[in-house]
């Protein structure tokens, strides 16, 4: 009798903690289940199991963004490779100040709180999309590591989304890929967010079709998003929480010089940097135009065939090797 006198204090406790933790003050911990939960179909539930649907209709309405739909002025783009020899911040020096001869430089930085990495690449002629050698075939995704060796890679970072109708991902594109100013996947007509190079190697961020950004002078293109700055103006979110959910980070920038940025973030699908906090890190970095690529367990980024972050699953799990994939960005040489 004691001993069920016992468990039944233990279970009340802990439903007193649970209670405390999902209607307590502790606005964070609400922010995290519902935002979290929101972002895939498949475990919207938990958040209407703890929350009521106005609770979770305020809380992502707090998260959204407010998309730019500025167009990108390519004409604002100088592209210089000369090695400067002042700079105006602490910021800039670390990226631009190279030796004579560097294609790339690498710099170890914090986003927020979390631990990042950013790569500066100079010549934004040498900055291709890359794929998997095949796809929907069943076995035609790949690890960046083997995307970047096989393709002559320097740096590399994934980038576009794919099918992923179980968790286990697939080889499957979803939206556009551009490549060599061809189409080389479509699964849809409509305008979509297309981030990619045009044949002046600019970073063009376009919200148009696969044809229309082609006729904009597009070279290599997939479709994510969304846009974080253009023109050097950065996207604006409905509320201070950032916008969107917590998770490891990949983006792609370009700077008025045209040096071309490469950042990714540690972290795992329930924690990490939020897009504030990737659009204020970029633009301290001096990013005119940017815009965020698939994160979160496709988080990765290659430097001479080493995988240099730490991809990790849902669980919080070591994903060796990081993850297969379909596209991505990389500095070809």
């Amino acid at each position: 009798m004691k001993k069920l006198t016992i468990l039944a204090i233990i279970v009340d406790v802990a439903i007193a903690v649970c209670f405390f933790i999902f209607y307590g003050p502790f606005e964070y911990v609400k922010n995290l289940v519902i935002s979290t939960a929101m972002v895939t179909k498949t475990h919207q539930y938990i958040a209407y199991t703890f929350y009521s649907e106005d609770t979770v209709k305020m809380v992502l309405e707090q998260n959204a963004y407010i998309p730019i739909t500025d167009d990108v002025d390519l004409e604002d783009i100088k592209i210089n490779n000369k090695i400067p020899t002042t700079f105006e911040n602490e910021y800039e020096e670390a990226i631009l100040k190279r030796e004579k001869g560097d294609k790339y430089k690498y710099v170890p930085i914090k986003v927020g709180k979390y631990d990042a990495h950013l790569v500066a690449i100079y010549d934004p002629s040498h900055v291709e999309m890359i794929t998997s050698p095949k796809f929907n075939s069943g076995s035609g995704a790949e690890k960046v590591t083997k995307m970047c060796e096989r393709l002559g890679g320097l740096v590399c970072i994934n980038g576009g989304m794919f099918a992923d109708p179980d968790g286990w991902g697939s080889d499957i594109p979803q939206g556009y890929l551009i490549k060599d100013g061809k189409v080389i996947w479509s699964d849809r007509s409509n305008q979509e967010n297309l981030i990619g190079f045009t044949k002046d190697n600019k970073l063009l961020l376009i919200n148009a079709t696969a044809e229309e950004a082609i006729s904009k002078g597009m070279r290599d293109a997939l479709q994510f998003g969304p846009f974080l700055i253009v023109n050097g103006n950065k996207m604006q979110y409905a509320s201070k929480t950032g916008g969107y959910d917590r998770a490891a980070r990949v983006a792609i920038a370009q700077r008025k010089d045209g040096v071309v940025l490469f950042l990714v973030t540690e972290g795992v699908h329930t924690n990490g940097p939020n897009l504030k906090e990737i659009t204020d890190t970029l633009e301290l970095y001096g990013a005119y135009n940017a815009a965020n690529l698939d994160g979160g367990s496709s988080a990765q980024l290659v430097i001479d065939n080493k995988l240099i972050n730490n991809p990790m699953n849902v669980l919080g799990k070591k994903i060796t090797g990081g993850r297969s994939v379909v596209s991505g960005f990389g500095l070809i040489d």
